[in-house]
Order: structure tokens, then sequence, then C-alpha cells
């Protein structure tokens, strides 16, 4: 569950994660990123119990437009699909240039939950187009996971008062992103806006990618870069629409574990904070 989170969310938005570009020297350009964030956000929701994450990736691109690469974050209550502890992403694809400013890219992320009980894991095609016009560079992006076991309505509430394991549904996550650097500063401003629509119920070990069916999620932020290191430095406000009444049927798992009880919702607004080293 990532999505360009260095700030979480973006792409949380994401699908995969922002890296430094660096010029190429031969036909293969390998790049990626190191990041520690506040909290990780997945389409609005906290995959580690609004506490802090560790995250980083790496992305080999060819100079024809073809990539792979990987990308890992530790993970916390809501989050441990099957108990695992860490989300790791596998994801491929082929990026065509559109004319000078535009390009659409075309791949698929497998996401992988190590460790956690079968029938977690599952693999998520997308299709985004990027353009640039000056410093305003904007992204419209679907991503498509057909019917797997891991998306499944395994159970119609926390308690799974009616079980259907086995049972496979699908996934579809639209978003756009847009951003814009701030002109003679190392600032740059960004927005994210996706709508889920999902799994109404639970799945395998009380696991829902989108955990009330259909719900929106934004992000607002800025990111600023450190002159003369490879560190940025970025703040994001990011929150959904899901109302409280649509949490009743996935509490507590979807409230914070503060040891005193079950708090706040993880998918209340939140600010979060990162610093992320490019390479």
């Amino acid at each position: 569950m990532k999505y360009q989170i260095a700030c979480a969310a973006l792409a949380l938005m994401s699908s995969v994660p922002a890296f430094a570009q660096e010029e190429p020297s031969g036909p293969v350009t390998v790049s990626g990123s190191v990041a520690l964030v506040s909290d990780y956000r997945f389409r609005g929701v906290s995959q580690t119990d609004k506490g802090m994450a560790i995250q980083g990736g790496i992305t080999a691109t060819h100079e024809s437009g073809a990539y792979v690469g990987t990308w890992g974050s530790n993970l916390g209550g809501w989050g441990r699909f099957g108990g695992a502890n860490m989300e790791l992403d596998l994801f491929a694809g082929y990026a065509i240039p559109l004319g000078e400013n535009a390009t659409l890219d075309v791949g698929l992320t497998w996401y992988m939950y190590p460790s956690g009980a079968d029938k977690t894991d599952f693999a998520e095609p997308y299709v985004k187009l990027s353009s640039q016009i000056g410093p305003v560079k904007g992204l419209l992006g679907v991503a498509y996971a057909p019917k797997q076991e891991a998306l499944g309505k395994w159970c119609s509430d926390a308690a799974c008062t009616v079980a259907d394991p086995g049972d496979k549904e699908d996934n579809l996550y639209i978003w756009g992103d847009i951003s814009g650097a701030v002109p003679n500063t190392p600032v740059t401003l960004k927005a994210h806006l996706g709508w889920s629509n999902g799994n109404s119920g639970l799945g395998p070990n009380g696991t829902s990618i989108a955990p009330t069916g259909k719900y929106l999620d934004w992000l607002v932020g800025a990111e600023a870069a450190i002159p003369g290191t490879p560190l940025t430095v970025g703040v994001s406000y990011v929150d959904t629409d899901i109302a409280r009444v649509e949490e009743n049927y996935i509490r507590p798992g979807f409230m914070v574990n503060d040891g005193k009880g079950y708090g706040e919702s993880i998918a209340r607004s939140q600010v979060v904070f990162s610093l992320t080293a490019a390479f």
C-alpha cells in the first residue's frame, strides 16, 4: 500500500514513489530514495497506527521507457495485513512520451506482505497520464485491481458475524495530482485528490484496501529541497471523507491503539512530515 508518500501521499497516492533524476551514463539509469515519515498514509488511511515509518525504494529505468523497481515500508495497526510488519511492493511498467510535455505510463504493482498470513498479497495494474506546462505538473491516474481473494468481502463486520471465506472482489482507484515550483525558491507546492471504490466489508484477517467501500481522500502540502544536499523536507495535510458512522463496523481495528484503549480514527485529518534523501 504505497504510492509516493514522501509526505506519504501524493501519489499516496500513489502508486510509485518519486525518485531523483540522474544524468544517464548508459542505457539503464538507477535511482532511489530513503524517507522518514511521521505517518504512512495510503489513500488517506494510516498504515502505521499514526506512527512513524521508514520507507525506501529503488528503480531501474531503460532508455526505451521500460522500468522495474521495488519499494518498502514498515507497518502497524490496521496496515498489518495478515500480521505482517512490513509492506514490499514490486512494480514494472513502460513510460511512453506523448509529444514534448506529456507522458503515458502503464504498469503493474504487486503488493506483498512478508511474514503475514496467506491470501493478503494482490496485484494492481495502473495507467497514468502526466503533463507539464511551465512550472506546473499534473497527473491523472487510474489503478484497477481485478477480483482477488485478498480484496474479497470475507466478513460483513469486524466481528465477522457473516463469513464468506474465499470471496473475490475488485478495487478501483482514480486520482489526480498537481504540483508547482515557487519561482526563485526551493519550495514546491502540491495537491492530491483520490476516489476509492472497493470492498465494503472485510477481507482476510480483517483487512480491506478500501475500508468503507467508497470514499474520497485528499492532500495539500509543500516540499523544500535543502540546497547542496540530496535531502528534501515536506509537510502535508491529509484527510478523507469517511464518516464516523461508516467506521462503526470496522472498529476497534480502525482506531489507534494508544495502550489505554483505542483512541482516534486512523482516517481523520492529519499533518504528515517527511525527510527524504534521494540518490
